[in-house]
């Protein structure tokens, strides 16, 4: 069957950033944030009929927020296709401008609960009515013994319309003038963005390609980096004031709340990778051996390996949904059924063309109970990967949309969950395909790449975020000291093992830049190794993995990241255990490429 490459958004609003429909959702939203803010005010917790009323304000809320996150998840969706699409980027500006409202909404509500005193809240969540939003309740509840007063927080959430949330659109800003020049084997010249260049760099089989690419992409984000330095300078300074304002010292604090996870937890996870680096820095270097080299090239870590006669594989775009289809069969006729669904429906805008955005993201329409996939597919292996990855995020988002609104807020690192656990279905169903020992080295290699990507280049990005925001908290950093503090990073998590790092790789990282979600790393990390868990219990199972696999995507909101992986896996996430078991599972497949690869060194 044939898909469409470019996705559907008129289903949702018409008429791209000249919808008269979004403008009228969009004003519509502003009249039901007042009456969100009034009903609060209005509500008497001593009254008889404290709950229904309690109902009733959070029937208000689930419709503000699914709408701004319907107008959200549109707007950025035309940005990521058209970078200068100007009308969206006013679109944008006026929706943020909604924000403060429907954050002022929250923060009553959040000191209101905690008006109720501990002995009547114990009782308050056990009526039926509550029950099913016991644990968010308490969360909101604690977060509003944290807060401010109303008027301070309502200036804090207006103020970052024109500072946090203004600096992470100004790296959107800043990046869209970006492109690199790059001549082809034709003597032909093209100018490719930021995502197509990124894509060339790490994935052309010609090395000296690569080794161009990456020389005019650090040359091009180096130019760029007095404007970025300002930007996250920015970015995080006003994020370091508000933490400052509401007396949290240490920064890793809010991350770990919004993550749902323990310190003990996230420690004993990184304690474990960092105690089973050699494996991976033995499988650097022999991938290095296998190009030529004593040592990795920052750039050549993606690349494939193709040894021998082995022509790469490659996929048209309706051969990889044909192939993602037929493996998530197997392990999930859901899974299939909802992919099939997203393909057949134009879900997805996957086009190589200049103008997007780099990277790849699922979106969420809660008003339309449809997500989104934005990517740039070229065909390789590792983009089939990333589309099955995207896949798994929607489809974890598919099995939620009964719950209540604040049912379905799960956090980063258990959002990784099912876009990881699909990444692995294809990854193996990729290594059974093969029929040569080079093509195998070929497919196991690729499916590394993730597993390095998770332990090594994560890791640095965490640790870089660690020693940055210590030294961010003393003043302003100089793009000069932001870029030594990011090769010093690399060069701690990988433990020297490379020959080339890429200095402004925090210049040239989204995840640096967003807004809502601070330290956009280490969640990664934990979903690729708690996914691992699960892949290895759904290989054993039978027919209702399926069940209790969607049963846990469903807790994701509920609980505790420690109480999920107990309740559902029964592990304990604090103990070196289940996170050695994990990493286990790669060395595995490290293990596998050193031998096929011997002969080749």
């Amino acid at each position: 069957m044939s898909y469409s490459l470019t996705w559907d958004l008129d289903s949702i609003f018409p008429g791209g950033s000249s919808s008269k429909e979004l403008k009228t959702r969009m004003e519509e939203l502003k009249k039901q944030a007042n009456q969100y803010q009034t009903s609060i005010r209005q509500w008497t917790i001593d009254a008889a009929d404290k709950e229904k009323q309690l109902e009733a304000i959070i029937a208000l809320q689930s419709t503000a927020v699914e709408g701004f996150s319907q107008c959200s998840s549109y707007i950025n969706a035309l940005l990521a296709a058209n970078t200068g699409d100007s009308d969206a980027k006013v679109l944008l500006g006026a929706l943020n401008d909604l924000s403060p409202a429907l954050q002022l909404g929250d923060t009553l509500l959040k000191k209101k609960l905690t008006e109720i005193t501990d002995a009547n809240w114990a009782l308050f969540i056990k009526q039926d009515s509550l029950k099913q939003l016991a644990f968010r309740l308490d969360e909101l509840r604690t977060e509003g013994k944290r807060l401010l007063s109303e008027k301070e927080e309502d200036i804090i959430n207006t103020l970052s319309l024109n500072g946090l949330i203004a600096w992470s659109g100004h790296y959107d800003t800043i990046v869209s003038t970006l492109t690199i020049s790059h001549t082809e084997k034709d003597g032909s010249v093209v100018q490719l963005s930021a995502g197509q260049a990124f894509n060339r760099m790490t994935s052309d089989p010609d090395e000296a390609v690569r080794q161009k690419l990456f020389e005019k992409w650090e040359a091009a984000w180096q130019e760029k980096s007095p404007l970025l330095a300002d930007t996250l300078n920015h970015l995080d300074g006003f994020r370091l004031s508000d933490y400052q304002l509401h007396g949290i010292d240490d920064f890793l604090s809010e991350p770990l709340t919004y993550n749902r996870m323990s310190e003990q937890t996230l420690q004993t996870m990184w304690q474990v990778i960092t105690e089973n680096k050699q494996h991976f820095i033995n499988y650097l270097t022999r991938k290095a051996q296998l190009f030529g080299k004593e040592k990795m090239d920052w750039q050549d870590q993606d690349a494939p390996v193709i040894l021998g006669n082995l022509q790469e594989k490659t996929f048209s775009f309706d051969q990889a949904a044909d192939f993602i289809l037929e493996n998530f069969e197997k392990f999930s006729p859901k899974m299939e059924q909802f992919a099939k669904e997203v393909f057949e429906k134009s879900w997805i805008e996957a086009e190589d063309r200049p103008g997007k955005r780099p990277g790849g993201y699922c979106t969420e329409l809660p008003e339309t109970k449809e997500s989104r996939i934005f990517m740039t597919f070229g065909g390789s292996i590792n983009e089939v990967a990333t589309l099955a990855h995207e896949l798994g995020h929607a489809f974890h988002s598919s099995v939620m949309w009964d719950l209540p609104t604040l049912n379905r807020d799960y956090a980063m690192n258990v959002a990784e969950t099912a876009s990881t656990f699909a990444e692995l279905i294809v990854a193996d169903a990729s290594l059974k395909t093969a029929k040569t020992k080079e093509e195998k080295i070929n497919l196991l290699d690729a499916k590394l790449q993730n597993a390095n990507a998770m332990f090594m280049n994560i890791h640095a990005r965490f640790i870089f975020e660690k020693s940055y925001y210590q030294a961010r908290k003393e003043g302003l950093l100089t793009e000069e000291q932001i870029t030594e503090l990011m090769l010093t990073a690399q060069k701690e998590s990988y433990q020297d093992s490379l020959n080339q790092y890429h200095p402004h790789f925090w210049a040239s990282k989204l995840h640096f830049f967003i807004d809502d979600v601070p330290f956009y790393n280490f969640p990664y990390t934990f979903g690729y190794l708690f996914s691992m868990g699960i892949y290895a219990i759904a290989q054993q199972s039978g027919a209702d993995f399926e069940d209790k696999y969607i049963d846990l995507l469903r807790d994701t909101a509920s609980m505790t990241s420690e109480e999920l992986a107990q309740k559902h896996l029964q592990v304990d996430l604090t103990k070196p255990e289940f996170w050695q078991h994990a990493v286990d599972l790669v060395i595995a497949d490290i293990n596998e490429f050193l031998a096929l690869t011997e002969e080749y060194k």
